[in-house]
């Protein structure tokens, strides 16, 4: 989704995707979501499904920029080569094979 979107648009098709599969459709709504910015608005009846279908999609969803916390200083922001740009750490084969190095030349030179 690069180009704008309209946020209330899409909280409208997640219902719609989600609504046609609800097993008591009848059932009153239990809840009302809103939704307002500069591109549109829309308020939403919503039912336990929905909520529902919501939650497990929350719980599915992983961020492609997510990949994994440093083992050193637990930060969230490793960047493509797993190096982590809170601490400097580089995680994975490599970032494994440079530490190992780097404490092969310390102990070499502390000899």
């Amino acid at each position: 989704m690069s180009t704008p979107f309209d946020p209330a648009a899409v909280v409208a098709a997640f219902i719609d995707a989600v609504a046609p599969y609800d097993p008591h459709p009848e059932a009153a709504p239990v809840a009302m979501v809103g939704v307002r910015t500069a591109m549109g608005e829309g308020v939403f009846p919503v039912s336990d499904h929905v909520i529902r279908a919501m939650c497990k999609a929350l719980a599915a969803y992983r961020d492609p920029a997510d990949r994994g916390t440093c083992v050193e200083c637990g930060g969230r922001h490793l960047d493509e080569n797993l190096h982590c740009q809170e601490c400097g750490r580089l995680h994975g084969i490599l970032g494994e094979v440079i530490a190992q190095h780097a404490r092969r030349v310390a102990a070499e030179e502390a000899t």
